[in-house]
């Protein structure tokens, strides 16, 4: 079937019509060619640097041990805080995650945490065995 809104084909052209330019005895305007580039066609690849279907990229990702190594650090679990941030470290090194300050300031913090730790014990321990030493004498 055909449309009637369009012009009768000549059967002694064999090129075919250019459907985007309107005939001159049209009943429609003409306008002047757009300079706008045209939308990208359906399934075509994206941009350089952005990301299909609104995803996040993989690089805008937080390594979740590093956040575990800063949190645990905080808390007072300084060992484990040591631990994730070391294995923290070495994952963002491998995938280029984001994390690597937190990764730092979780390893800083349980560092300093298992230090303080170390010379509280061997205060109590000393205070204890001072103690331990005098106290039978302090009754007498």
């Amino acid at each position: 079937m055909s449309d009637p809104t369009q012009p009768p084909v000549d059967p002694t052209n064999s090129k075919p019509a250019d459907s985007s330019v309107p005939p001159a005895d049209s009943a429609y305007p003409s306008y002047p060619a757009s300079t706008t580039p045209a939308a990208p066609a359906y399934g075509q690849a994206p941009a350089y640097g952005q990301n299909p279907y609104g995803q996040q990229n993989p690089q805008d990702k937080f390594n979740v041990l590093s956040i575990i190594s800063l949190v645990t650090s905080i808390l007072g679990i300084s060992l484990v805080g040591v631990i994730t941030g070391h294995i923290g470290m070495s994952q963002i090194k491998k995938t280029g995650e984001k994390g690597r300050g937190l990764a730092l300031w979780g390893l800083i913090i349980g560092y300093l945490g298992l230090a303080i730790g170390l010379i509280a014990a061997i205060i109590f321990i000393a205070v204890f065995i001072g103690a331990a030493t005098t106290g039978s004498n302090y009754y007498n």
